[in-house]
């Protein structure tokens, strides 16, 4: 069933704006910006004579990614069903045109960025959406059963790979372990065999341990990781300076705009470690609170997607749970960096680290949610009128 927006905003009534996952996300935001405001002032001040460069920068993403959530808004999500091939092949051009020499901008010896201007591309920040939505439609189309055998279950995971190895070549290790996990994710709640996952998983992980061992700075990363202490003056200077944030933030924090750490000391206070900063100057109480935001998220996509479910809406259903998937793996992978339970990896925190690329990727998660609710409750409401008009029959 194709539902117009014009028959959801004739039915708002029934259909009101998921309050959770709004409220959440807007949280998020919001908090973001201010962090972002006081963990970037200084290097802002020194880098380009304004302490509020970033800041203001930050302001104009998330303008900017509430303009693409709103046009996502609105946008029926059959729209995105039917667009999923295009999505994909629109992936590969993104990650095979950054690696062109001459149009991708290498930064600290990553080739991610595509300059357009006053704005940088990163194409691998919308791969994740459209890999997740093109996924999603695959598994609901009735020839592409994944229940059958395990041939047919490897086929989509099989076009995946391929981006993810152009992820690789960039290299951006951080996002394909991301999509990789939505993707599991979503092909585990679709209902395909427990069965196949057990070879999947075993030759995955093989497949990381390969990819970790044959590229010594990722090996490095991990010595690294396992004793940051030992090597606090070099590569293990960044978690260092992050878990000191930790510790002078205690329970209560420092106070808003009295971190130390981001006077010079932890490097990407502003973008991968926003959260300590954030735990410096707000303490325990406030990390916490990001935490409740993320997990009532990520919790919400997840009922949304069995609601879907539940009413034979499979597309909705797993798109709003890989969403789900997609927001929860990254954020954890971010804190867990933070804190030091996971090796250093560049993924930002989202909704909230400084970026240009993941702010407007995140708004159009969060959009695609709040429209996915609409369409599942709209379906329900006329799922059930028809129910009890064919009882009075």
């Amino acid at each position: 069933m194709n539902i117009s927006t014009r028959d959801l905003v004739a039915d708002d009534s029934a259909c009101p704006v998921d309050q959770v996952i709004l409220g959440s996300s807007l949280l998020l935001l919001i908090l973001g910006w201010v962090m972002v405001a006081s963990a970037s002032s200084e290097i802002a001040a020194r880098t380009y004579g304004n302490p509020f460069w970033y800041a203001t920068r930050h302001f104009i993403y998330i303008f900017s990614g509430f303009i693409a959530g709103t046009a996502a808004l609105m946008l029926p999500i059959k729209v995105w069903q039917r667009s999923s091939w295009i999505l994909l092949l629109l992936s590969f051009f993104l990650l095979v045109i950054v690696l062109v020499p001459g149009l991708g901008r290498e930064v600290n010896g990553a080739v991610r960025w595509i300059p357009l201007g006053i704005f940088n591309l990163q194409g691998s920040e919308f791969v994740k959406l459209f890999a997740l939505v093109f996924f999603a439609a695959y598994l609901v189309n009735p020839n592409n059963a994944v229940n059958d055998n395990f041939v047919s279950f490897l086929k989509p995971l099989a076009i995946i790979s391929l981006l993810l190895v152009l992820l690789l070549v960039q290299p951006d290790f951080g996002a394909s372990v991301v999509i990789i996990t939505a993707v599991i994710g979503v092909l585990f709640f679709s209902g395909a065999p427990l069965r196949f996952f057990a070879p999947t998983v075993l030759a995955g992980s093989v497949i990381v341990v390969l990819l970790v061992v044959m590229k010594p700075y990722r090996f490095a990363r991990l010595l690294t990781f396992t004793d940051p202490w030992k090597h606090q003056f070099d590569g293990g200077y960044q978690l260092t300076q992050a878990l000191i944030a930790f510790g002078r933030g205690e329970w209560f924090g420092l106070g808003l705009g009295n971190s130390v750490q981001k006077l010079f000391f932890l490097p990407e206070a502003h973008t991968d470690f926003l959260f300590s900063i954030i735990a410096e100057e707000l303490g325990v109480v406030g990390g916490f609170v990001i935490l409740i935001c993320f997990a009532l998220l990520v919790i919400q996509a997840f009922l949304l997607g069995k609601r879907a479910y539940q009413i034979d809406q499979p597309f909705h259903g797993g798109l709003a749970t890989g969403i789900g998937i997609l927001i929860g793996a990254q954020a954890l992978i971010n804190l867990g960096v933070n804190l030091g339970l996971l090796p250093t990896k560049g993924l930002t925190l989202p909704l909230m680290s400084y970026g240009g690329n993941s702010l407007i990727v995140s708004c159009l998660l969060v959009a695609l949610l709040l429209r996915i609710d609409m369409e599942v409750k709209y379906q329900a409401k006329v799922t059930s009128t028809r129910r009890r008009r064919d009882a009075r029959n």
